[in-house]
């Protein structure tokens, strides 16, 4: 169990929505910068919670060819980034303990189930979640929609489908061009939303609507960084999604400090963390302790 001293809790929520600061190209390399100091000064933690990328991604790939599913094989590679801002909530935590010159090993990287901000923070993981399955539903209808029902016996074969016929280059632009505004919907939902809920106990509404503030004050500076993460996402697939293991991370770490660069902090007190108690169980009473902890103390 965590310790109480060693749980850093959200500030308690302030009228109106959190101040942001206009940022340039200096304050992307800046975050950038960070990302990769973090990334290298925590190496070992970072690299064995990333590890879930490339071996997810080699999954996808097995599971796609294996099961005739073939031309969905793009868009799950493409839209795993719709959910990669909610994958890297342990990332921020571990940048912000560092910034505050906290321990940070591995164990605090699911330090936020003990935040108020918890529930939000999986609400809008969710609602990402449920953004990608529709991405895919989508994606599967363009594909019908030029060239029906045929499922492409192997790779080589969806290739020659997609590359050398007028209906594949349509469906490249197609899609290409649905998928790009499912991705400026997940970036404008979710560009500084999980860092925010994970420093601030501010609900989702008002996540959403710093992370859309934020876009809208900076258009060009986050568009740019909306580019910088896609390029870096494609390059790190391209070897079978193991470059995932390092561009997720320092992604992840640089999107810490990009939001501490674009949202004015609030140095409001934070509460202490007082972690409740367990009960006492007894097997009399099972399977209904599993539901109803008892408090401290006999059972009356």
């Amino acid at each position: 169990m965590a310790h109480a001293a060693d749980v850093i809790l959200p500030v308690q929520p302030a009228p109106g929505l959190p101040a942001v600061r206009s940022i340039g190209v200096a304050d992307l390399k800046y975050a950038l910068a960070k990302g990769l100091d973090d990334f290298r000064a925590m190496p070992t933690h970072v690299i064995f919670l990333s590890l879930i990328y490339p071996i997810a991604g080699l999954a996808l790939w097995r599971a796609t060819y294996g099961s005739d599913l073939v031309p969905l094989l793009y868009p799950l590679a493409a839209g795993f980034a719709l959910v990669g801002p909610f994958a890297a909530v342990g990332l921020y935590e571990l940048s912000r303990r560092r910034e505050m010159g906290l321990d940070t090993s591995w164990r605090h990287v699911a330090d936020i189930r003990h935040s108020p901000s918890l529930w939000s923070t999986l609400a809008l993981g969710f609602l990402l979640l449920v953004l990608f399955g529709v991405w895919l539903a989508v994606a599967n209808g363009i594909y019908v929609a030029y060239f029906g029902y045929h499922q492409p016996a192997s790779l080589t074969d969806f290739a020659n489908m997609v590359f050398g016929t007028g209906a594949g280059h349509s469906l490249i632009l197609v899609g290409n061009a649905v998928g790009f505004l499912f991705a400026l919907l997940a970036f404008a939902l979710s560009a500084v939303s999980f860092p925010l809920l994970l420093d601030r106990n501010v609900g989702v509404p008002v996540a959403i609507a710093t992370s859309a503030k934020v876009i809208l004050r900076n258009p060009l500076t986050m568009a740019l960084w909306g580019l910088i993460v896609a390029a870096a996402l494609f390059l790190g697939s391209l070897p079978l999604f193991f470059g995932l293991a390092v561009v997720m991370p320092v992604l992840g770490h640089a999107t810490w400090h990009l939001y501490r660069r674009v949202v004015e902090p609030d140095n409001g007190p934070r509460p202490e963390y007082h972690p409740q108690p367990k009960g006492r169980r007894y097997a009399a009473d099972f399977p209904s302790s599993l539901f109803a902890p008892y408090s401290r103390g006999d059972r009356r």
